[in-house]
């Protein structure tokens, strides 16, 4: 690691909000990558006759189990819960529900208040809070995070080329970008959604297509002030290709500025999805999102256990962002690395 790298990661750590809010949020993330093992319908290991069956990777049917039916075995019926007792064992997650799981054992009126079953009580129709809460948050970080990606690369290629090219080149993309920016991404989301069935793919697309502009107006900027240093103007002597420039010596002194962005780009990108998902024009209602269930929430208002777990759930991610946004743009600050380097 280089000394300037090495400063920065010291003044990262510095900031103890953010350094604290990386590693609350890195492990809130990494439990919910394993939420088929936290919260779960199915056994996660079961034997049956001295055989081993792994249902979360493995689909059987109730055939294979003894049944009568071709297909997929429901582990909640009792037949087939009674069926693995007396031939086997089996090795159940903590929460014995899945994000879209009736509890059958409920009677009306929906939702039922917390208790011993469901902690945070059950949703609209009858499905646990607790288990939608953790499908709900890896969806939404897995999608921010590939909505931020796409779109920041487009928006750091187009920056680049406006900035470093000028003249034609950038009035035109100015003009395309201001275009851009006036669409109303709602109507266009009711449009596309008559014509195709919005998927994760479809949404990301559309949503990417629309949101790329966050960061072309920092990397022109940044682009227009570099193209003109000594060292670019030396490699364009050298016969160096412009590909080679923008790459190699334009870019990396762009991204310290844009990568202080990223983390606010990504809480914008969540922040979109469950906005989107709540008006009921995003992801397809089967879906673990955390904006439908806040539209459950608002549905029901005497159940204000939904409310509140949605709310809490949305701000401690969306703060433990900021906190982390505000770390590296200190980390990043040339003041303070120049700062730190000076009192070596």
């Amino acid at each position: 690691m280089t000394p300037i790298n090495q400063r920065r990661l010291a003044n990262f750590r510095a900031n103890k909000r953010g350094y604290y809010a990386l590693h609350v949020f890195l492990v809130l993330f990494v439990i919910s990558l394993f939420a088929e093992f936290i919260a779960n319908d199915k056994p996660i290991l079961f034997s049956m006759d001295g055989s081993l069956y792994l249902p979360v990777w493995f689909m059987y049917t109730e055939v294979e189990l003894g049944g009568v039916l071709e297909t997929e075995a429901e582990y909640t019926d009792p037949f087939i819960v009674d069926l693995i007792n007396e031939k086997g064992w089996a090795l159940w997650p903590p929460i014995r529900y899945t994000f879209d799981t009736i509890d059958w054992s409920l009677g009306p009126p929906y939702p039922h208040p917390p208790g011993q079953e469901h902690v945070l009580g059950t949703g609209g129709g009858g499905t646990d809070v607790v288990a939608k809460l953790l499908y709900g948050f890896r969806l939404s970080v897995l999608f921010g995070v590939s909505l931020t990606v796409v779109s920041s690369l487009m928006g750091i290629l187009a920056g680049a080329t406006m900035g470093y090219f000028g003249g034609l080149v950038d009035l035109i993309g100015q003009r395309f970008v201001e275009i851009m920016n006036a669409l109303p991404v709602l109507y266009l989301l009711i449009i596309v959604a008559s014509v195709v069935e919005l998927n994760v793919f479809w949404l990301l697309l559309l949503l990417a297509s629309v949101s790329w502009m966050a960061l072309v107006g920092l990397v022109r900027a940044e682009f227009l002030r570099i193209r003109n240093f000594e060292f670019v103007r030396a490699a364009r002597g050298l016969g160096v290709d412009n590909f080679t420039i923008m790459y190699r010596h334009v870019l990396p002194n762009a991204m310290v500025a844009t990568l202080t962005y990223l983390p606010f780009i990504l809480n914008a990108s969540i922040t979109t999805l469950t906005s989107l998902d709540f008006l009921g024009f995003g992801l397809p209602l089967d879906s673990p999102s955390l904006g439908r269930l806040l539209s459950t929430a608002k549905s029901n208002l005497q159940a204000p256990w939904i409310g509140l777990s949605v709310f809490a759930t949305l701000a401690t991610m969306l703060i433990l962002l900021i906190f982390i946004g505000e770390a590296i743009r200190d980390a990043l600050d040339p003041r303070k690395t120049m700062g730190s380097q000076q009192g070596y």
